[in-house]
Parts: C-alpha cells; structure tokens; sequence
C-alpha cells in the first residue's frame, strides 16, 4: 500500500513540476524533488497546494522549507507556510526564508 502512495506522490510532484518549474535546469540536471515541492508551495493554486499536502504529508514540506535554498520561497509564501506547518507539526521553522548573500564571498 506504501509503495502505490509513493509512486502516487511521485507522479503528482512531476505532474506539478511540470505546471509550475516551466524553465530549464541551468546544469541540465533535473530539478531535485525539494525543489520542485518548494515551487509549488510557492505559486500552486490552493488546490494543488491540497493535493501536495495530501501526497506527500506536513511534515515533508515542514523539512523542505527547513533546507529550502534562497530564493526557493518567496515572503509571502513563506510566511504563509511558516503559520500552516508550524501549528500542524510542530515544526520551528525560521520567521524568514533563507535570503541570498552576494558579499558573502568577499573578505
């Protein structure tokens, strides 16, 4: 029963990625299943964002967003998620998303 929950979930994230990651990956990889979950928590319709919580469960998108890379979410997004993940699992998940330090490089 786990295995066709599973190849359930599987099919509905490459179904959504396809919907909503409409660009290439720049290294012509494919993009990781985080990455494609974090995009639809950011721009899925709130019926697609119940089919994700459906398949792939809470807690799963509780720890995408607690590795999600800058730029992976944006405020909005991650403000509203932050409120529905953290009341439902527990979850402490940082007050902002992840943000990208282009000094960081520099001495």
């Amino acid at each position: 029963m786990d295995m066709m929950k599973d190849h359930d979930s599987n099919h509905l994230i490459e179904r959504l990625g396809r919907k909503y990651l409409w660009w290439r990956p720049v290294d012509g990889q494919p993009f990781s299943e985080d990455r494609v979950i974090a995009q639809v928590m950011n721009l899925a319709t709130y019926d697609d964002i119940l089919l994700l919580e459906t398949a792939v469960g809470r807690a799963r998108l509780a720890k995408v967003m607690l590795h999600a890379q800058p730029g992976w979410l944006n405020a909005r997004s991650w403000e509203f998620w932050r409120g529905r993940l953290s009341f439902a699992t527990g979850a402490m998940i940082p007050t902002e998303a992840p943000r990208r330090a282009f000094d960081a490089a520099t001495p």
